[in-house]
This record gives structure tokens, C-alpha cells and sequence, in this order.
């Protein structure tokens, strides 16, 4: 196994989730741990020479201009993480707390932040052993780092708060008692060090990017079914036409969706057809999806940039050079995390405008997708919940960032409310994944009434592997179960795996050569 070392590797959106997932390794070595050391140094000699550093000797936000004694500076670290733990709703999913810590670990371990290794060595005992903590999932502003959600995924550190262990939530006093350990002793501006930063909004920007990339690469996949179902053609996808607007993800999607469509014996039946154009849902695929594809590679380099960043506050760059700043602050990810919002949210619009198309019962299709309807609604009411679903989407597509209350009376005047965004983007996925288990339900419906002609080789794959989990439909059933199963095989990655996996076998070349547009 690969080993990934914190605080001098590079961490990119691959190897935070490979670490999450337990196929790679992540260590504390002797290079981060002699920068950690040196960096409690400079604490330690701050607070030797009673210098007034904030967070170090000084109270919080508003507070800042309140001294500490040298003997409290540790009982203030403690009680940072008691005051700050204000966050309600449910929990967020383990994961996230993972990725939360992981990324915590990273930013701390490059040495300028000024905790303990001990401190770290715990963090990732938690991370190792899967006893990750419960944390609220509301309550960050998105700056001054994500206070409320940190403070939270830090009090089993001190022996408070709730984790998840064997599966179980569990009191952190019971779980310390059991693997015979104690709480940390927070040092100087430890506890600051912990709760300053921005892991809630980056972990689901994480986890949004690997999502929202399984769903573009679905999308495309589907979209070319349903194309296949409705007698389209694959002209607008012409790469000479896209060199005259070389957008890289629509560059991207157009070379996809040729490869998709080889060889089929469904496009070569109809070639001399007269059909003139089709529907924007259709000839327009590369420009659509392209556009989101792109919002997702800027969202992708933005965080990719962040997850290599210190975002504590103030950094120690020596015992003598302390700075106060907003590294903190949410604005780099809220931004984009918007943007892609949006870009998913089309996916969703322009997949559910195609499951509309396959329902009108024009070019050979029957109407609704079934011979004998009026006993039977056929596929009518799936539709409707792609409507559903769609407007949904468009509910949450306000943007977050475009919002900033002030706090800590005003100290604190403007903020990004990234966390919101975050949260809100995956969201958007969570119906977008619903979206495109419905359009693939109705084309793989449709492209059925194509038989005894055959779609290319992979659109035939993609097909038989849906029908591993729901048949075709000759009367009315309860399609909520059809749903939920296809979408099961979207939102675990199954599809889009076995598809991409069964395309290299073919020769095909359905990935972007550069790499940009991969998660690696």
C-alpha cells in the first residue's frame, strides 16, 4: 500500500477519500513532526514571554482585546471547545466527520499552527479506528473558520461529546474508559488551532466533487440512451464542431458521446431519416453537460487548492512573527460551491425535459412507453417526479454566498455562509441521483421497442446491467421500487464503474486524456 504523508505530501480529492476509505495509508513522520514541534515552540516561548498574541493570551473575536493570564491559556483552549459547541440538527454522515479530520490533520501537521503532536497522534487514532464523532450539521457561517462543526469533531479530544463506535453512538467517556486512553491536555492556542478553519465546507466540497463526477459521467451515459430510444443523431457532436467552441467540458462530453454511439445499429437504421434537427435535450448534450462539467473542474482545482492550505488563525511563521488574518474564511469555496450547485441542478432540468421526450409517443415509440395504456398510466407519473425533483433543485440553487450576517458583534461583519452552500450542493445531488435513475428506468423502457436492433456495444452493457436489477414493464407496477434500485447503482458507483470498466475492454476512450476532468 502507498503511504501518504500529512503536512508535506499533496492532497488531492483521490487521496483524501482513499485515505477515508482505508486504501491508503496516511502518517505522522519525522519531517511534519519536527515542524509540528518547532511550531509549539513558538507557543511556548509566547507565552513565557506574556507577548499578547490573540487566541494565544487573549480572549476570542469580540473578546480579543481581553488578556489571559499564563496560568488560564490552557483552560481557555479547553472551554473554546465547550463554548462553541452550538451546533443543531442531525448529524452529519460519518464520512464527512471523517474527511473533516483528515483534512484537519493535513493543515495542521505543516507546522504553523502550533499543537501538540500528541494532539495530531490522537486525531488520527480516531481517523484509523472509524470512532468518529457526532457532529451537528448545522451552525457554521462558513468563517472564522467553520467554529461550531469543529468545535464539535474536537470535544471527544477532551473526553466530551458523542462518537460513533463499533457502529454505535456512544458517549466519549465510555469510549476513552474502554480503549484505555485519556483526554488531551490542550496547550496554548490548541484549541483555536482545532475549531479555526474551513473542513466542514471543504469535506462536503469533497464529497460533493465525487459525487457530482459520477453524475456527469451517468448523465452522459443515460443521455446517449435515451438519444439511442428516440432515433437521434449524433451529428452535433461532430469534433470539428466543437473545435470551432473548444469549451474543454463540452470538448470532453461530444468525444463521450461518439464513443458511446459506435458502431450502433440503432443510428445506422435511421441515418436517411429526414428528421432535420432534435430537441436541445438532445443535440445539445455537449454544451449543456459541458458547462456543468466545467463548473465541476473549477470547483475540483479550487478545492484541491484548499485541501493543501493552512486556514488557521493567526499562523506562527516564527516565536517573533505571528500574523492575525482571514485565512479562515469561506469565500474561496462558498463561490464556486454555488456555481456548482447550478451546474447539477441543469443536469437534473435537461434529463428530466429527455424523460418528457420518451413519454410523447413520436418516432415510433408508443405513447407513454406501454401497448396498452388507458388501463395502464405506464411511465406517465415517474415524470412527474422528476418535476418534482427538478423544481426542488431550482428552490435550492439560491445562493448562499450571496447572503453575510455579521457576528461576534460585529467583529465578525462579514461571512460566507460556504457551509450552507456545501451542504445545499449535495442536496442538489441526493434528487439529481433520483433524476437520472428515472431517465434511465424510460430508456432503457424505450430502447427496448428498437428490438431486434441493437445500440453499441457499451449502450447495450449499460442496458443489460440495468436489467440485472428491474425488467421491462409491460403493465403498471409500483415503479418507487424500480426507482430506488437504479438509483442504489448510481449512488454507490456501480454503474458508472461497470460502464467505464466494460468501454476499456471495447478500445473505447471515454476519459479525458489530460486527466483535468479525473479524480486522482
Amino acid at each position: 500500500m502507498n503511504v501518504f504523508h500529512y503536512g508535506t505530501d499533496q492532497l488531492t480529492i483521490g487521496k483524501i477519500i482513499a485515505i477515508a476509505n482505508g486504501s491508503l495509508k496516511a502518517v505522522l513522520d519525522e519531517p511534519a513532526l519536527k515542524k509540528i514541534n518547532a511550531s509549539q515552540r513558538h507557543v511556548q516561548q509566547i507565552v513565557a514571554d506574556n507577548r499578547t498574541v490573540y487566541g494565544i493570551n487573549t480572549g476570542f473575536g469580540i473578546l480579543s482585546n481581553k488578556s489571559i493570564s499564563p496560568e488560564d491559556t490552557r483552560t481557555l483552549q479547553h472551554k473554546i471547545l465547550q463554548s462553541h459547541s452550538v451546533g443543531v440538527g442531525d448529524p452529519i454522515p460519518a464520512e464527512i466527520a471523517k474527511l473533516m479530520m483528515i483534512s484537519k490533520v493535513h493543515s495542521l501537521a505543516q507546522g504553523y499552527s502550533g499543537v501538540q503532536p500528541e494532539t495530531l497522534q490522537r486525531i488520527c487514532w480516531h481517523i484509523e479506528n472509524d470512532i468518529l464523532p457526532v457532529v451537528p450539521e448545522k451552525g457554521s457561517v462558513g468563517a472564522s473558520g467553520d467554529l461550531a462543526p469543529l468545535a464539535h469533531l474536537f470535544l471527544p479530544l477532551i473526553g466530551l461529546g458523542e462518537c460513533y463506535y463499533k457502529g454505535v453512538r456512544t458517549n466519549t467517556a465510555i469510549i476513552l474508559k474502554k480503549e484505555n486512553k485519556n483526554p488531551i491536555q490542550l496547550g496554548p492556542k490548541e484549541g483555536l488551532a482545532l475549531i479555526n478553519g474551513t473542513q466542514f465546507i471543504l469535506s462536503y466540497a469533497v464529497k460533493g466533487i465525487q459525487r457530482m463526477h459520477n453524475c456527469l459521467e451517468a448523465a452522459d451515459i443515460i443521455g446517449a440512451m435515451s438519444l439511442e430510444a428516440l432515433t437521434g443523431t449524433k451529428a452535433p457532436f461532430d469534433e470539428r464542431l466543437h473545435a470551432l467552441r473548444p469549451f474543454q467540458g463540452n470538448i470532453l462530453v461530444a468525444n463521450r458521446l461518439r464513443e458511446l454511439l459506435h458502431d450502433s445499429a440503432i443510428m445506422q437504421s435511421h441515418v436517411d431519416c429526414g428528421r432535420v434537427q432534435d430537441p436541445y435535450s438532445l443535440r445539445c448534450m455537449p454544451q449543456v453537460h459541458g458547462a456543468s462539467r466545467n463548473a465541476w473542474l473549477h470547483l475540483k482545482d479550487l478545492t484541491e487548492t484548499e485541501l493543501n492550505s493552512v486556514t488557521d488563525n493567526p499562523i506562527l511563521l516564527g516565536a517573533n512573527d505571528t500574523i492575525s488574518g482571514g485565512n479562515f474564511h469561506g469565500q474561496p469555496l462558498a463561490l464556486p460551491l454555488d456555481y456548482a450547485c447550478f451546474a447539477a441542478a441543469e443536469i437534473g432540468n435537461i434529463s428530466d425535459r429527455r424523460c418528457y421526450l420518451l413519454l410523447e409517443g413520436n418516432w415510433g415509440l408508443p405513447l407513454l412507453l406501454m401497448k396498452d395504456v388507458g388501463l395502464n398510466s405506464g411511465f406517465m407519473i415517474p415524470q412527474y417526479t422528476t418535476a418534482a425533483l427538478v423544481t426542488e433543485n431550482k428552490t435550492l440553487c439560491f445562493p448562499a454566498s450571496a447572503d453575510s450576517i455579521p457576528t461576534s458583534l460585529g467583529q465578525e461583519d462579514h461571512v460566507s455562509m460556504g457551509s450552507i452552500s456545501g451542504r445545499k450542493l449535495n442536496q442538489v445531488l441526493d434528487n439529481l441521483e433520483y433524476i437520472l435513475a428515472i431517465e434511465l428506468m424510460t430508456a432503457c423502457q424505450a430502447i427496448e421497442f428498437r428490438r431486434p436492433l441493437k445500440s453499441s456495444a457499451i449502450l447495450e452493457f449499460a442496458h443489460d446491467y440495468v436489467r440485472q436489477f428491474v425488467g421491462f414493464a409491460s403493465e403498471d407496477r409500483i415503479f418507487a421500487k424500480d426507482i430506488n434500485d437504479i438509483k442504489a447503482i448510481l449512488s454507490n458507483f456501480s454503474f458508472v464503474s461497470k460502464v467505464n470498466s466494460f468501454a476499456q475492454t471495447t478500445g473505447a476512450n471515454l476519459q479525458d486524456t489530460t486527466e483535468r476532468f479525473q479524480i486522482l
